[in-house]
């Protein structure tokens, strides 16, 4: 009789058990499921630094998320070579792409002198977007989903309480743990460097249009626009290089905020075509007025892509912290200025395709 009780609880407690693995296993699926809803689904990740590399570095770990289309992916390469090189931190790239680009880039990250960097791969689906941004079916093709990222970086990173976010044509030259450790007001989720307070407003910002206040980017004609009672002299910034309170980001929903921007356009198209119909930088402007902090204009020296010509002298260039070829002449096309000092951190695409796009970019600057 205690044998036949004995296998009975046995049985039972198997039966408990296995009832509660099957309970923490949809647990864990509906949580998986609930931190990526909108299909920024992670592809590889490195997670661990090489014994070798640990030893110099210090354990300040630094998340970094960048944007890398295959068509501009070497720009991206050499913002992250530059990033790592200059900083003893250890850094974790945030990489997000589109399906069709990451076995590319995979292979450019682990076949190069990149290999040791440490990074997530994300693949960006651009049916978020869907209802939030206008597309003239004739110019389906000019729609850039990866300029959209920088709206979900909680979705991108989740579990870090503060993040960087640069654009794919920049370069680093100095340790962007300074960058990171720029302080943030309270009640403030980004800081961004003013237009109007730029280092480089008086240089570059009249030959990029003189675009530098809210009335530059939104259509003051708009009553929805004008019901918000900004100010149209209010210096904008730029969010090409971004510094972010993912705690803060989260707690004002600012991601939905944005969102909500992005349908209000599509239905009232409520921002100025005085930028070349920008669609990125408006609603950051709307949902962020008077409620961001400042980085250091020396963390994103801008409009070295404005122009062909020279804009700043070599010991300005020298002295930044960070180049921002922000404008149509790209460095990789080798006709924007200074295009040599991207050049020292750019790693060959191992597969040549990169190679090829830098010739026709070449070709077309020169029409």
């Amino acid at each position: 009789v205690n044998i036949s009780i004995l296998i009975v609880a046995v049985v039972i407690f198997l039966l408990v058990l296995h009832h509660n693995f099957l309970g923490l296993s949809d647990f864990l699926k509906r949580e998986l499921s609930d931190a990526n809803p909108l299909g920024l689904q992670p592809v590889d990740f490195i997670p661990a630094v090489p014994q070798r590399l640990a030893d110099e570095r210090n354990d300040k770990e630094i998340s970094v998320v960048i944007a890398a289309s295959d068509e501009r992916l070497g720009g991206a390469i050499a913002a992250m070579n530059s990033i790592y090189r200059n900083t003893k931190s250890n850094v974790v790239f945030h990489v997000v792409t589109l399906n069709d680009t990451v076995d590319h880039l995979r292979l450019w990250l682990s076949n190069t002198a990149l290999k040791n960097l440490r990074y997530r791969i994300l693949d960006f689906d651009p049916r978020v977007l869907k209802g939030k941004v206008q597309v003239d079916p004739q110019k389906a093709d000019t729609l850039k989903p990866l300029t959209f990222a920088r709206f979900y970086l909680p979705n991108l990173v989740p579990h870090v309480e503060k993040a960087i976010y640069v654009d794919d044509d920049i370069i680093v030259q100095d340790d962007i743990l300074e960058l990171y450790n720029t302080p943030l007001k309270p009640g403030h989720a980004a800081a961004f460097s003013d237009d109007c307070d730029s280092t480089t407003n008086k240089v570059a910002v009249r030959g990029a249009g003189n675009q530098y206040n809210y009335i530059g980017f939104l259509d003051y004609k708009k009553e929805t626009i004008r019901k918000l009672a900004m100010k149209a002299n209010t210096c904008s910034f730029n969010p090409g290089v971004f510094v972010a309170n993912l705690t803060e980001w989260k707690l004002q929903n600012i991601t939905k905020q944005l969102e909500k921007w992005m349908a209000l356009n599509v239905e009232e198209e409520l921002y100025s075509r005085t930028l070349a119909g920008s669609i990125t930088t408006p609603p950051l402007l709307i949902v962020f007025y008077k409620q961001h902090s400042s980085i250091d204009p020396m963390w994103n020296v801008r409009h070295l892509g404005s122009s062909a010509g020279k804009r700043y002298s070599p010991q300005f260039v020298k002295a930044a912290k960070l180049l921002h070829w922000n404008g149509h002449f790209k460095p990789w096309g080798r006709t924007a200025s200074y295009a040599e000092v991207w050049e020292k951190w750019y790693v060959p695409d191992p597969t040549g395709k990169f190679s090829l796009i830098r010739r026709r970019s070449e070709a077309y600057e020169a029409k």
